[in-house]
């Protein structure tokens, strides 16, 4: 199973030097699972760079993976993970959903380099 975190699904959708790492996992969409902390994270990004047509176009992508929801239970878990990797919100419950399905996370993001289950690569600018 995999989660692509938010910096790894924009990567992807520009098309950046980063992109290829990120296509395996999330072109495999029968073992990706979506936090949906992440369809808000992209939507925004996407909105704000380009247009909602384009944010709609990248959420139907995502979508195609199996959307975790944020319940009660996942919410209180990942302030407990957050807590303890001083992790900041989003990133505490992609990171909480990872581990919870036993899955590896996809990532340009810094924070996550040396925690268990990721797959980190330097964001190039």
């Amino acid at each position: 199973m995999n989660v692509v975190d938010s910096s790894a699904w924009l990567s992807y959708f520009a098309g950046n030097e980063n992109s290829k790492h990120f296509a395996k996992p999330i072109e495999n969409v029968k073992q990706l699972i979506v936090p949906s902390i992440v369809l808000y994270e992209v939507f925004k990004c996407i909105l704000r760079e380009r247009d909602e047509s384009s944010a709609l176009q990248a959420i139907a992508h995502i979508q195609q993976g199996k959307i975790i929801p944020l319940s009660s239970s996942l919410a209180i878990e990942s302030a407990q993970l957050g807590h303890g990797f001083k992790l900041p919100l989003a990133d505490s419950v992609i990171y909480t959903v990872t581990l919870k399905f036993d899955a590896v996370l996809w990532t340009q993001a810094p924070h996550f380099a040396k925690l268990e289950k990721v797959k980190y690569f330097k964001r190039i600018i």
